[in-house]
């Protein structure tokens, strides 16, 4: 009888004791599958728009919002910060359909050619990819003849999204800064 009692209190206090245990444990992560958050087959896009970068005239949509105190004397603009909200077009004319804006940031992050750190949102509003963004994190060698640059995320259609976006110069005007840049970005999502 003393052992069934030992027994049965040994059980009732490790029973209590998970009970406890896991009444206050606190999961910090947990591995899920894909169909779970709603996720069918990935699919891989090819965009190709025109990226307008205005720094010039009444209305630029690139503006230096900062600036180091050698970036004036500096052959390559280092530590130059802009912030830019640029039309995102069908074609190279800035009058053909806007598909989208490049809002975010560039900075001149070279000290012997002109080199830019990117860091931006594609803001899409046109079609089916309206209200989706993909995110760009990378450099881009300005006078490069192609450039690439890491897609690193996005949001709503591109929710896990990954892949590239190569940039190439379509113009360029010298006297104002004004540049239009033809993008074919690839990128895979869900």
């Amino acid at each position: 009888m003393a052992l069934c009692t030992a027994k049965l209190i040994i059980s009732s206090l490790l029973f209590t004791s998970t009970i406890l245990f896991t009444a206050n444990s606190h999961t910090f992560s947990r591995s899920l599958l894909p169909e779970e958050l709603g996720l069918k087959k990935q699919k891989l896009s090819h965009l190709h728009f025109y990226f307008h970068d205005i720094v010039s005239g009444r209305n630029p949509t690139a503006v230096r919002v900062a600036e180091a105190k050698m970036t004036n004397t500096s052959t390559t603009a280092f530590g130059a910060v802009v912030m830019i909200d640029d039309p995102l077009t069908e074609g190279p004319e800035l009058s053909s359909k806007i598909v989208g804006r490049a809002q975010g940031l560039y900075a001149s992050a070279s000290l012997s050619e002109i080199g830019l750190l990117m860091v931006q949102n594609y803001f899409f509003t046109e079609g089916k990819y309206n209200g989706s963004t993909l995110s760009v994190l990378g450099r881009n060698a300005v006078f490069s003849g192609v450039r690439e640059m890491p897609i690193v995320g996005g949001s709503r259609l591109f929710r896990f999204a990954r892949g590239y976006a190569q940039a190439k110069t379509h113009s360029l005007d010298l006297q104002t800064g004004d540049a239009v840049v033809e993008y074919n970005v690839y990128v895979f999502h869900y």
